[in-house]
């Protein structure tokens, strides 16, 4: 309700379930080992408040996210004289995305069948819990910024794909304490809005 009255009594507010995948992969803070990229998975809802005519407004969500990346433990000693070797170390995330967003809106009528928009913001990350890894020690939560494109089809479908990198680290290590990774990547979303 608030939001609503920040953007004026004709703003156009719309929600809806969203489904999406990332290929997301650790940047440690020093090269020690190296990090490969690991599919993941997000599912949630999306919310959309819009100023009609102008094209500007914002989108927020509440999503569950898999993340996480590939990580070769076993290249540096340290690691490997634990028994630790190559790790798919995941994160199970509850995210909270606040972008904002540009749509294209006056296109003479084409608009009512493809949008483009394009969309910026930080992404709130609350992390749960994560793949069982003796090398790791998780944050409770970081915070990224997403930055992204897409299309709204029919007024109702969005497609839409961007890169995310939290710019605040999500692990870090039991055995070295300056030897900490955030993590970045591709994500891909499709949502649908009522």
């Amino acid at each position: 309700m608030v939001l609503a009255v920040a953007f004026g009594a004709s703003a156009k507010f719309r929600w809806g379930p969203t489904v999406g995948a990332n290929f997301m992969y650790y940047y440690w803070e020093q090269q020690l080992v190296k990090s490969t990229t690991l599919p993941g998975f997000n599912a949630g809802v999306q919310c959309e408040l819009m100023i009609p005519g102008i094209g500007f407004g914002i989108d927020f969500g509440l999503k569950y996210v898999n993340r996480g990346g590939r990580v070769a433990f076993g290249e540096q000693y340290i690691w490997s004289s634990d028994g630790i070797g190559t790790t798919d170390l995941r994160m199970h995330t509850i995210q909270i995305p606040v972008n904002l967003r540009f749509k294209w809106t006056r296109m003479d009528g084409f608009e009512n069948y493809l949008a483009p928009f394009a969309y910026a913001g930080p992404q709130f990350n609350f992390n749960v819990a994560n793949t069982d890894c003796a090398a790791v020690k998780r944050t409770a939560g970081s915070v990224g910024l997403g930055v992204g494109a897409g299309v709204e089809i029919y007024k109702r479908f969005q497609l839409s794909g961007g890169y995310i990198w939290d710019v605040t680290y999500d692990v870090g290590t039991h055995k070295l304490d300056d030897f900490t990774a955030r993590l970045e990547g591709w994500v891909i979303d499709f949502a649908v809005l009522f």
